[in-house]
Order: C-alpha cells, then structure tokens, then sequence
C-alpha cells in the first residue's frame, strides 16, 4: 500500500493570506501546505480521502491518474471545497462517494445542480453511498473500517483501510477508536498547533494519542502555521513520528 500526502495544511493553508510570520515566508517548500486530502493506492485501486479546494491542483500534480472512490472524512469546505473539479471522473458514470448521511445530505446542498432531476449537460454527478460510523463497507472489494472521532462538537470519522489509519480534524478520540487501530503500522493524525484548540488536538495531544495507539510509524497533518518552522517541530517529536509534508510518498507494510 502507498500513500501519497497531496496536501497537509489547515483550512486556511500554509503561508496564510496576508501573513508575514516566518512560516508564512518561509522559502522552504516543506512549509508550503495546501489544504489537507491524500491519496491510497492499494491492490489496484485509488481512494482519495478528502477533495478540497486545492484538489484541482493536488491532483494534476500527481499526474491525474484514475480514481476509484472518494471517501468523506466530514463536509466543512475544507475538505469539500474541490467536488465540483471531479467532473473529469464524473463521466460516463457517476462517481462514487462514501460519506455519512450528514455529509451526503450537506454535499446535495452545497452543489444541488450536481444531483437535479434534470441535469446541466456537462455537470459532475456522483453516486452516494451512505456509511455508517459504526460499521465496514466495501469499496470495490476493498474493505474500509469508519474510524468515529470528535470535531469539537460535531462527530466525524477517519478511515482504516488495512494497515494504515487516516484521521484528521479530531479534537477527542474515543478510547473504542484508539482500541481499533491500536498497534497499526501507519496512523495519520492532525496537530494543528501547540497551543490548544477547541476543535483540533494540538501537538502534545496528538503526541498523547500516538503514545496509546502505538503505531510504527505515525505523520501528523493538517498544520497551520502556529506550528512554527518544521525543522523547530521535529526536535520535539519522539522516534517514530514525523511530520507529513505535501508530496510525501509513504510505503506500509501489510
């Protein structure tokens, strides 16, 4: 299985509009960072987890292969903001999407044109497929295990698709979810920041989750730029644990 980071920033991306910190003009371009989404390629398939406003983008410069599904993690723009630029994959057949029925229910309002009775010629059109946060589902004869977190208030999930977990915008792991992936070879994980945040974990408590699920090697993502210069976060990250970056390829082991 590989995975491919095709971006790893927060909402607002890395250098942030109309900032001047030293992250934000910084000219490493490891600290460039487009909003986050990634790709799996396992077993002939490509999932794509998350389709931002930067996808466009993120996916051209990945060399636009085929895609077999696009999974949810939730429905803020963020993650959402680029499903009108799938409609090069939307056609002859709808695209499939995996989400809960929230999202799928968000993603009809957000672009209603997409899901009309009678449609625009040219429109991206996809086939949802409603999951449960609770429960496997199979896509193309892969099976995908919904990983529930919290999102401040609001309940999300994050995705183990065999031996690697994908979580993003997670404040509070339910200990059943740690249970889950516990002893993984890959967990993704976001640390917006060090200081606290009332929707995303910040370093320590990511750190924190890393130190129960026990992985072999765990990226975190989704930074904004209060996490300072990369090489600065490193030195305070314990083996095993490194910070994703855009354009990262990451082998896992079955």
């Amino acid at each position: 299985m590989i995975l491919k980071f095709l971006g790893t920033g927060t909402s607002t991306g890395v250098p942030q509009i109309g900032c001047n910190c030293e992250v934000c003009t910084s000219t490493d371009p490891r600290e460039k960072r487009l909003r986050a989404s990634a790709l799996v390629e396992t077993r002939g398939r490509r999932l794509l987890i998350d389709c931002g406003p930067d996808f466009r983008q993120q996916i051209l410069g990945v060399g636009s292969p085929a895609l077999t599904a696009l999974l949810l993690t939730h429905s803020h723009y963020d993650h959402v903001g680029g499903i009108d630029d799938m409609r090069p994959y939307c056609h002859p057949e709808p695209f499939p999407v995996y989400c809960l029925p929230d999202v799928a229910q968000d993603l009809r309002d957000r672009v209603p044109y997409c899901f009309a009775k009678h449609l625009y010629p040219g429109v991206p059109t996809f086939r949802i497929h409603e999951i449960a946060a609770d429960r496997d589902f199979d896509v193309d004869g892969l099976t995908v295990t919904p990983l529930p977190v919290m999102h401040a208030r609001l309940p999300i999930i994050g995705f183990k698709i065999g031996n690697l977990a994908y979580i993003t915008d997670c404040s509070k792991m339910p200990p059943e979810t740690a249970a889950a992936i516990s002893g993984i070879d890959t967990l993704v994980l976001n640390a917006l920041r060090h200081q606290p945040h009332m929707s995303h974990m910040n370093l320590r408590e990511a750190l924190d989750v890393i130190s129960v699920v026990k992985p072999r090697q765990a990226f975190l993502t989704h930074l904004s730029h209060d996490m300072g210069l990369i090489d600065n976060t490193k030195k305070l990250l314990p083996q095993g644990v490194d910070i994703a970056i855009d354009g990262l390829t990451v082998a896992i082991s079955d």
